[in-house]
């Protein structure tokens, strides 16, 4: 029964936002643990297919590049067209791609406010949606088919930064996921979410360029690493985590639910 727990042997995923920060190190650990294929997307082809072929070259399955903007329905659209051109089945999907904006509270802008709702909630949904068919098609009772929202500890406490939309749009995609939950469990998809604190990464680049500082504020000492985000969404992803529906668990070294009234900041 505890043979293989973790193992991802075989299955197909997609990774949105994969070709660097989290989601490459999302997609680098689900071949790490046997996928056979997994799909990235971002905007950009280059670095989206750089960072396809170079996990290809250093796991034995297979990382495709699919450089789709989806920040619009249209390209939610078109990026689920070629998923479903290619793959009868998916049985994982992460919704990781997203965005950020900071603005003093008085001079926040529209275009600041729609831009980061439209990615993180509304692309989220809607390619979830368009997905449907092959994510239900790849699961059943013994093996569900899994969905993983990235959302943030933003979403869960109140950052002292003035990311006005982000902390919204992560807040939505951890009631969301709730939501949409409660929806697929019945046809055997589980979904779940996670919710990051300070990792390396282009959105967050007081973790990426002042690690040192940035540790100083975290009960654990210290920033997350690949491991750490691979760790978890293989264990979200595999048999392991069958059970874990509807929850978004924070990976963050203790800043939301072990900080002993420290005072936070990033």
């Amino acid at each position: 029964m505890l043979k293989d727990l973790f193992s991802l042997h075989g299955r197909v995923a997609l990774v949105t936002g994969g070709s660097r920060g989290i989601g490459r190190m999302i997609a680098a650990g689900f071949l790490s643990a046997g996928a056979a294929k997994v799909y990235i997307t971002a905007r950009k082809a280059g670095p989206c297919e750089a960072t396809a072929k170079e996990l290809s070259a250093t796991y034995d399955g297979e990382c495709i590049a699919l450089p789709i903007d989806i920040s619009t329905i249209a390209g939610c659209e078109m990026l689920a067209g070629e998923i479903i051109k290619r793959e009868p089945k998916l049985d994982i999907l992460v919704n990781n791609a997203g965005a950020a904006w900071g603005a003093e509270f008085d001079e926040f802008p529209e275009s600041g406010w729609d831009k980061v709702m439209n990615l993180n909630v509304k692309s989220m949904f809607f390619l979830t949606k368009g997905l449907a068919k092959p994510i239900r098609a790849a699961a059943s009772r013994e093996r569900p088919a899994k969905v993983i929202n990235i959302a943030s500890i933003d979403g869960i406490f109140v950052n002292p930064m003035e990311t006005y939309s982000y902390g919204a749009s992560k807040a939505a995609v951890i009631h969301m996921t709730r939501r949409i939950a409660a929806k697929l469990i019945k046809d055997h998809v589980v979904v779940s979410a996670i919710a990051p604190g300070a990792f390396a990464s282009d959105m967050n680049k007081a973790a990426r360029d002042h690690a040192d500082e940035v540790s100083k504020r975290i009960p654990a000492g210290r920033i997350g690493d690949e491991s750490d985000m691979a760790g978890l969404a293989i264990f979200l992803a595999s048999r392991a985590g069958d059970y874990v529906v509807g929850n978004a668990i924070a990976i963050d070294g203790g800043v939301v639910y072990a900080s002993a009234g420290l005072e936070i900041a990033g």
